[in-house]
């Protein structure tokens, strides 16, 4: 599907889709989401908006109890998506830190602080695409401690 450039916005400022297999943005989307509930995010939904949006194939949504816990999941989703292959385009937090964003430019993950989550309704605005199934089969809860 051909992009149409956004208001104020360079096409070429943003770099073209990358040319992966839709089964591997699909895996890098399930474990983005395992990743961000592993670190403790909440209500963490996945998107798959492909062929409905000029800018990305999925939205990654989750909700962050703090600044601090939000940047260092958004500084997580970073480090896999270098190691997978999806190295980040874009990070950005806005100046209340309720909201933060990583662009991996196939995927685009959004953090934000309950409120501010409902207050933009990204999932309502996308609420005739199907949304991936990303929870692992025992349903465990994981953390980097191993707790």
């Amino acid at each position: 599907m051909p992009r149409t450039p956004l208001p104020g916005v360079q096409e070429e400022d943003r770099p073209p889709r990358r040319q992966t297999s839709p089964q591997s943005a699909h895996d890098f989307v399930v474990d983005l989401a395992r990743l961000l509930h592993d670190d403790k995010c909440s209500d963490v939904a996945v998107i798959d908006v492909r062929g409905r949006s000029p800018l990305c194939d999925y939205l990654v949504i989750a909700s962050g109890t703090s600044d601090r816990q939000m940047k260092s999941a958004m500084d997580d989703a970073s480090a896999l998506g270098e190691t997978r292959g999806f190295p980040a385009f874009r990070v950005s937090v806005d100046t209340r830190a309720t909201w933060g964003v990583v662009d991996f430019v196939d995927v685009i993950v959004h953090l934000f602080e309950p409120a501010t989550r409902l207050h933009y309704d990204i999932e309502s605005i996308n609420a005739d695409s199907p949304r991936v199934a990303w929870e692992r089969p025992d349903q465990v809860q994981r953390n980097r401690a191993g707790l």
